[in-house]
């Protein structure tokens, strides 16, 4: 890769991220303040792009993510909405499974991701035109087709993966670069950051989000966001 090569997607990613704002507005930035969210972050608030940014609060986040959060607010004076799982939903769940039951079975997994993940996704997108993620497809297996943008069907409103063709490296060049604000578990060997339950750091060889879920198998590793449903 070659400055000009990462200077070509930077400018596609802008191109999109404006077009999200411009054309398919209220737009939204799904954050869970990883490296590739900080790098949006930091791109729409150097175009002052009007894009909504919002946080899943699982309520099983790091320290060091909720740090994050806070750094990144008195960095770029941005609003960010939090959605929170539903209380009745949460208490039946931990009831039934215990707070580690996640590790029980994959469908008790997804459960719990889709209690305090996938259905405050839905409340999040309520009245949005398009929301925006940082996706990428070298991430893994399961998001090797990713797409820069296209119609989310479940959702009903456009879906934008500006850095669908990126690579770690572009990534990290980007916030070298120009000093953005990421979490302290990136260096610690975390390449994907989620739950405190459900990640941990990767070792040589494994592909980015080896870290999530790891018990489980290679292809289901998805946690329902990004997941198709019919």
């Amino acid at each position: 890769m070659t400055d000009q090569d990462l200077i070509a997607r930077i400018e596609r990613a802008r191109a999109l991220l404006a077009e999200a704002a411009q054309e398919h507005g209220p737009a939204v930035l799904a954050s869970s303040f990883g490296a590739e969210d900080m790098v949006l972050l930091d791109l729409i608030s150097r175009d002052r792009l009007p894009v909504g940014v919002f946080m899943l609060d699982t309520g099983r986040l790091h320290p060091e993510t909720y740090a994050l959060v806070q750094r990144a607010r008195a960095r770029y004076r941005v609003r960010i909405d939090t959605f929170v799982p539903d209380t009745a939903a949460l208490q039946d769940f931990l009831i039934a499974e215990g707070p580690d039951g996640i590790y029980n079975a994959v469908e008790t997994r997804k459960a719990c991701c889709h209690i305090r993940k996938v259905e405050p996704l839905a409340r999040a997108l309520e009245g949005k035109g398009a929301w925006i993620t940082g996706l990428r497809r070298s991430q893994s297996v399961t998001r090797a087709d990713t797409a820069e943008k296209g119609w989310d069907t479940d959702n009903g409103l456009y879906k934008f993966n500006p850095l669908a063709a990126w690579s770690s490296d572009d990534v990290w060049q980007y916030i070298r670069d120009r000093k953005v604000p990421y979490n302290p578990l990136h260096d610690q060997g975390f390449a994907s950051i989620g739950c405190a339950p459900c990640t941990r750091a990767i070792t040589a060889g494994e592909d980015e989000r080896a870290g999530r879920w790891w018990w489980e198998n290679t292809e289901g590793r998805e946690c329902g966001l990004h997941v198709a449903k019919g």
